[in-house]
Parts: structure tokens; sequence; C-alpha cells
């Protein structure tokens, strides 16, 4: 995990430079990597608490795809419309959304030229600006954690939540309380959980991307329906 983090802070810190740099196209392209790098972790959370060989098998399976390990890329923009508890952020994890297959695009036309449908020609240069590059160069850096993870935290994660049932948000949800309770026992997080809470919501909005990018780029770079193909 913590491999996986400073990587996430190398890959960002690359794309930083190269949006000063004005190379707009490959710094989304690098964001995009730091925001999957940075997405490992919660997945090597649910390898630490796989309980039978299909559930270490499809850990991996997610561990291994682009668009499990980007879902995440959305969550400031759900903070921006108001998500201040767990069930705020379950569109982050809806089968249905496009998003990570968004973002995964979005980060080939940052690398590549290519042809798309009927003789629709992408072009990195062209479909990439400055907006969009220093959205998700922001992006990247909010989501890259600032800290460690020790031994002991995974330790009272599986206890926690590797014995809840994962079909079962809520007992899911009140597993999840439970570690960051037992968190705090440990003094291996603060106990002014609201007002923490509230501190990171602020940094939040103050440094908030651009929220209205999507449909812009899209416009650009695709065909209507050309996601999740």
């Amino acid at each position: 995990m913590n491999a996986a983090t400073e990587n996430a802070q190398r890959l960002v810190s690359d794309a930083d430079i190269l949006l000063t740099a004005g190379r707009f196209p490959t710094a989304a392209s690098l964001a995009s990597l730091s925001i999957e790098e940075s997405g490992k972790v919660s997945i090597l959370r649910e390898l630490a608490t796989a309980a039978s060989d299909d559930e270490l098998s499809s850990a991996w399976k997610s561990y291994r795809l682009h668009t499990r390990k980007n879902v995440q890329w959305q969550l400031p923009q759900l903070v921006i419309q108001g998500a201040r508890k767990l069930d705020d952020l379950r569109p982050l994890f809806d089968e249905k959304s496009d998003h990570p297959f968004v973002l995964d695009h979005l980060k080939q036309l940052g690398f590549y030229t290519d042809c798309l449908d009927e003789k629709h020609w992408s072009i990195p240069a062209e479909v990439v600006d400055e907006q969009l590059a220093r959205s998700l160069v922001q992006i990247a850096k909010l989501l890259v954690s600032k800290r460690d993870v020790s031994a002991k935290e995974i330790e009272l994660w599986i206890l926690h939540v590797g014995s809840a049932p994962k079909t079962d948000f809520c007992l899911m949800k009140q597993a999840v309380v439970n570690w960051y309770a037992a968190m705090q026992e440990s003094g291996l997080r603060p106990r002014a959980l609201t007002k923490l809470r509230d501190s990171s919501m602020k940094a939040y909005r103050s440094r908030r991307p651009n929220p209205s990018f999507n449909s812009d780029w899209r416009d650009k770079a695709a065909p209507a329906g050309y996601f999740r193909r």
C-alpha cells in the first residue's frame, strides 16, 4: 500500500512538472495513472480480507483492471455536490456508471493519436487542454494519501471489516465505523473526527477541480456512445 502511494505521489509530481511546462496531454495522462495507483490501496484492503479463493481471485482481477482502480476519481466532485456520509459515495461503485471508462479512455487520448468510429481522428493536443489537465492533476493530488499505512492498521481492518458480510452495505458501513473507532483507541487516528471531516471538506472545496469538463472534452474526443466499448 505504501509503495503504491509513493508511486502515486511520484506520478502526480511529474504530472505537475509537465503541467507547468505546458505539456497538457501527458500531464493529464500521468495524473490518471496516479489516480489508479492511489486506487490500489482500497483493493489491497479487499485482498487483506478475502475469505475464500473466489474472493481472492476477484480482488486480484480488480487489481489488474484499470477501471477498478480509478473509480474514486469522481470523489472530489461528489464532495462538491454535498457528499458527507458513506452512503453518499455509493455512486462511485455503481456498476452502471461509465465514469471509470471515461477516465481510462482519457488516459489513452493523452498519450496516443487514434481513429474513432467514422473517421473521427483524435489528437492529444487537440483533445486535452489546460483546463482538463489542471483538473485531473488537482484530483490526483487530492487522492494521494498523506500518510503511511501500518501493520497494526491492517490488523484492525481485518478484525473489524473482514468479519462483516460484504453483501450487506449497512453492516459493512458499521464495520468501517468500528474500525475507525479502534484506530482512534490505538492512537492511529485523531479523535476529533467531526473537526477533521469539516477541515477535509473545506480543503476539497477550496481546491476543487472544474466540475464541468467531462462533457466538453467528450464531444471533441469521441462520438456519442463511444464509452464502455
